[in-house]
């Protein structure tokens, strides 16, 4: 998808799960599990999304939309820690050449990962999309990612 089109239909989504969320929600666990949902049905390259949540120390599955999900993510290891230490989306174009990725799916080939902040500014879980085509996610992913997790 072209990034003017793609622009366009992150936009149209992003509006789509606010008004979801604005209308009927107050709890981050559904506004989760909304917002995977629309991202799933809607974006055609992401073929699982999901959040994982920090909890105890631990990394564990959140609420998540595709195949089953790894439950815990051992700590320091693959793109959702990397994403949670280093603060900062992390953008994956081979998950192959990824030092220690974790293959919860082996139709992974791209990710994308998000992190989660709290009002204090801590990172207390990511967003997680994986992609079964190679460099499926740019700039314009991040961007409208991070925007839409904040409605969270």
């Amino acid at each position: 998808m072209d990034k003017q089109k793609k622009e366009r239909r992150y936009a149209r989504l992003y509006k789509q799960i606010k008004d979801l969320i604005v209308k009927s929600s107050n709890n981050p666990l559904s506004n989760m599990a909304t917002i995977n949902a629309v991202l799933y049905h809607k974006m055609d390259t992401f073929f699982w999304t999901g959040f994982y949540l920090l909890q105890k120390g631990k990394l564990q599955v959140g609420p998540y939309q595709g195949s089953l999900a790894c439950i815990n993510l051992a700590k320091d290891t693959g793109v959702c820690w990397a994403a949670i230490n280093q603060k900062k989306v992390v953008r994956v174009d081979d998950v192959e050449k990824f030092p220690g990725h974790i293959a919860c799916d082996s139709r992974t080939k791209s990710e994308i990962v998000v992190p989660l902040f709290d009002n204090h500014n801590h990172v207390i879980g990511v967003l997680d999309v994986d992609s079964s085509t190679l460099s499926s996610f740019d700039e314009v992913d991040t961007e409208w990612l991070q925007k839409i997790i904040e409605l969270v």
